[in-house]
């Protein structure tokens, strides 16, 4: 009985893991959905960098980073100065090892398609401008160092787990930590050309095909269902079922709630407001799937919906180019997100939300140093901004010399 119910444990968890990976699929088209043709290439070639370099950085220093057993002075993990590769420990592959809720690589796969999604979060931020070489960089070293230290501070059983505060699957962990990143490189990098007028009136650039940003938004919907359901690390009948459930509730909550404060505020019905409502109901419940009721998902997702259109818009207004709206979806909800776990749910009290405040801001100010340091390098040494030539012609010419739609016609004879 025991090794039947390891192995069903085990394959919930890869199964999951094939999901969030997924995901990187739904970042892709959303991606590129929202943003010019011209740039396309660029964008996607960024993606398939990101998962690839982000699960060998894991492989080689994150996963240590992250879980490294010991801290210096409470902070800094111990395996810092001695944490290259992966060593599977004795009982890495039996029940024994995660208390019987996976093996030792399941586990490592499951936490590397985590890691890769924060700089995502940075890419369609800083779409259709920033040199690809410097993004490159910035990547390398976030993925590598900035993002496992923050997560070994809880997960790794690090100070902030010691301190008592709680993010389910990464509101704060995952999600702000790319999007403090976010906030830095398109504050650095400048607005794309047009984007804000001289009068001071905002441009519109509108995206080159909102099917496959839909189509993204629900792969992406999709993925979640591992990425949350994932996070109970087991197959756990009643947890696994209560966290899928608030999840999609928090994500259509949070998509109505978009859809009519939109409307109400611009009097249209906007289709990408109301997608990204969905990605903030889904980036919103995520610190506390586990916690809340279904009428706690609601509220949650529905404040987060609300959240998109009032943070699009201030965004806008601090004239900041963010062409997909990742601030609005990963920063602004994972903050919400993560201090409604003291709010909603079976952990709610004015203590709790001081520690998930804590949690917050110690996350946000190393996140904050930590990307406008490696930015800031490259910015002053390579550069970040690709020429207003290339910027105009797309860089998808420039840099990867081809054509995304290329026009096939058929021959004259």
């Amino acid at each position: 009985m025991e090794n039947t119910l390891f192995t069903v444990n085990n394959v919930w968890m890869m199964i999951c893991t094939a999901l969030v990976f997924l995901m990187h699929l739904g970042f892709s088209l959303l991606e590129i959905g929202l943003t010019r043709q011209k740039n396309t290439i660029n964008i996607l070639f960024k993606n398939v960098f990101i998962i690839s370099i982000g699960l060998v950085l894991y492989a080689l220093v994150g996963f240590n980073l992250m879980y490294p057993g010991s801290f210096i002075l409470g902070i800094i993990p111990d395996y810092f100065f001695d944490l290259f590769g992966l060593s599977i420990p004795e009982n890495g592959l039996t029940a024994e090892y995660a208390s019987g809720g996976y093996t030792y690589w399941t586990g490592f796969l499951f936490q590397g398609m985590f890691a890769a999604t924060a700089a995502t979060i940075v890419s369609g931020a800083v779409a259709e401008r920033i040199k690809l070489g410097a993004f490159m960089v910035f990547s390398i070293f976030y993925i590598g160092i900035v993002y496992p230290i923050t997560g070994s501070w809880k997960w790794g059983s690090g100070w902030l787990d010691e301190l008592g505060f709680y993010d389910f699957a990464g509101s704060t962990l995952v999600h702000s930590v790319g999007g403090w990143a976010a906030l830095v490189a398109v504050w650095l990098l400048g607005a794309r050309i047009g984007k804000f007028k001289k009068d001071g009136s905002i441009g519109a650039i509108p995206g080159h095909n909102i099917p496959l940003a839909t189509a993204g938004v629900f792969i992406l919907w999709l993925g979640w269902f591992g990425f949350n359901g994932g996070s109970v690390l087991s197959a756990n009948p009643g947890s696994t079922s209560l966290v899928l459930v608030t999840t999609c509730i928090a994500a259509a909550s949070g998509g109505l709630a978009a859809f009519f404060v939109s409307l109400f505020k611009h009097k249209q019905y906007d289709l990408s407001m109301f997608l990204n409502g969905v990605l903030g109901g889904l980036v919103g419940i995520t610190a506390g799937a586990d916690l809340m009721s279904v009428t706690d998902s609601i509220f949650i997702g529905f404040i987060a919906g609300t959240l998109i259109v009032l943070g699009v818009g201030f965004i806008d207004s601090m004239k900041l180019d963010d062409p997909v709206g990742a601030i609005a979806v990963h920063l602004i909800c994972g903050i919400w997100g993560t201090l409604a776990v003291g709010i909603f749910g079976s952990m709610a009290g004015w203590g709790q939300f001081g520690i998930q405040l804590i949690g917050v801001l110690s996350v946000g100010v190393f996140c904050l140093v930590s990307a406008y340091t490696i930015i800031k390098i490259l910015k002053s040494t390579v550069g970040i901004r690709v020429s207003l030539e290339e910027e105009q012609d797309g860089l998808d010419i420039h840099e990867h010399g081809m054509d995304a739609y290329p026009d096939f016609r058929l021959n004259q004879h």
